[in-house]
């Protein structure tokens, strides 16, 4: 399989949300047989040094802990960046989605959202409270409320419908250092690096697209890429710091 390499650019981060929230229903995706698919693959690096959040919980210490630094960009020693996403932009058509594992979740697990980045497709998403003190998990569209999700007692779990594509940013209105992100993804053509900071989409249909690579901290730069016919395109993608 031939290998190509693609370019990119850089997109503000709360642009390509609205971009990608104002999706309609109607353009909804469509599975159809993939004939002589590529694949695009790359890398995502960092190189710059890892930006730090120092966190300082004011509440609930015996089980949120005490003051601590979290990396804003999980950054491996061959500088690839872990748990960035990675996807094609509004794919009109191609593969199915396959069989989903287990309905996606979202935990508040000792105040901190587990996992803190994650992909899943319009559907269902349970919230959990796994802590013996009060959660108050809030997502948005943008400015826009996804769901908002009170919770007081342990092991308490809700399921929210999360049906419109694009990037709900999640936060815990009780302790606000706590977030999280997902990404409601319009197709299957997405991926999560590793990490090594590495990603590989496949059964693409031959055409153009735009390839968004998006990391909570730094945002989103889009590639323009063509997949051929039994080849795979090399993408990879160098984040900038904000």
């Amino acid at each position: 399989m031939k290998l190509r390499t693609q370019t990119s650019f850089r997109l503000p981060a709360v642009l390509l949300c609205a971009c990608t929230a104002s999706i309609a229903f109607g353009q909804a995706y469509e599975v159809a047989p993939v004939t002589g698919g590529g694949r695009v693959e790359g890398k995502v690096s960092f190189l710059g040094e890892v930006p730090i959040r120092k966190i300082v919980p004011n509440k609930d210490v015996e089980i949120c802990g005490g003051p601590r630094d979290e990396v804003r960009i999980t950054v491996g020693a061959d500088k690839g960046v872990r748990d960035a996403v990675v996807y094609l932009k509004q794919v009109k058509k191609g593969k199915a989605w396959g069989a989903a594992d287990k309905t996606p979740m979202l935990e508040n697990k000792r105040c901190v959202f587990e996992p803190a980045v994650q992909v899943m497709r319009p559907g269902k998403l349970d919230v959990m409270n796994s802590d013996a003190v009060l959660h108050t998990t809030h997502g948005y569209y943008g400015g826009r409320n996804a769901f908002n999700v009170a919770m007081p007692e342990k092991d308490m779990k809700i399921s929210k419908p999360v049906l419109q594509p694009g990037y709900i940013r999640v936060q815990c209105d009780t302790h606000n250092w706590m977030h999280a992100h997902v990404h409601v993804a319009d197709s299957p053509y997405y991926a999560v690096t590793g990490a090594d900071g590495k990603f590989s989409i496949a059964d693409v249909p031959p055409g153009t697209y735009t390839l968004v690579t998006w990391q909570h901290h730094v945002g989103a730069t889009e590639t323009q890429i063509t997949v051929k016919a039994g080849e795979a395109v090399v993408a990879n993608s160098e984040l900038k710091k904000l």
